[in-house]
């Protein structure tokens, strides 16, 4: 496994603040044949997340077994935009994804990481976990549990 992609779409979710508040800043990366063919990252409430941003780039293009690493688990619910994960899940080309940590939001919580295994996806979650949680930790909506 190589960080450099996780780290790429760290970077990348950068690009996403301050527009992206209250949604957290979240990076995106595609690769085919270990090179970077997309990059996303989260844009204002009502537009796209980094996954769907990252998904516009190669629209329309042949490129079979992509690898997905995004620095949070792709959203599970409708809200103001769909569900990303539904729309990775529907995504033939898209085969492996990594995710860096999960959405401690009450709403997700494991769910969209479900919606990917059900799918077939090969889903691995925890690549440089440490790196993008010292970054999004103040960003994440937590469950308001004592």
């Amino acid at each position: 496994m190589n960080d450099k992609f996780m780290l790429a779409a760290l970077a990348h979710s950068r690009k996403a603040l301050p527009k992206c508040l209250p949604n957290p800043p979240v990076g995106c990366v595609i690769v085919h044949s270990g090179e970077i063919v997309a990059l996303g990252y989260t844009h204002s409430p009502g537009n796209h997340h980094a996954e769907a941003d990252a998904l516009t780039y190669i629209q329309g293009q042949d490129l079979p077994f992509l690898q997905m690493y995004v620095t949070l688990e792709p959203c599970s619910f409708q809200g103001r935009t769909p569900s990303c994960a539904l729309a990775i899940a529907k995504d033939p080309r898209i085969q492996e994804i990594y995710v860096s940590i999960v959405d401690p939001d009450p709403r997700n919580q494991g769910k969209g990481l479900d919606i990917l295994k059900a799918a077939g996806k090969i889903v691995h979650v925890g690549l440089c976990a440490e790196e993008v949680n010292h970054f999004l930790e103040k960003y994440l909506l937590k469950s308001l549990k004592p």
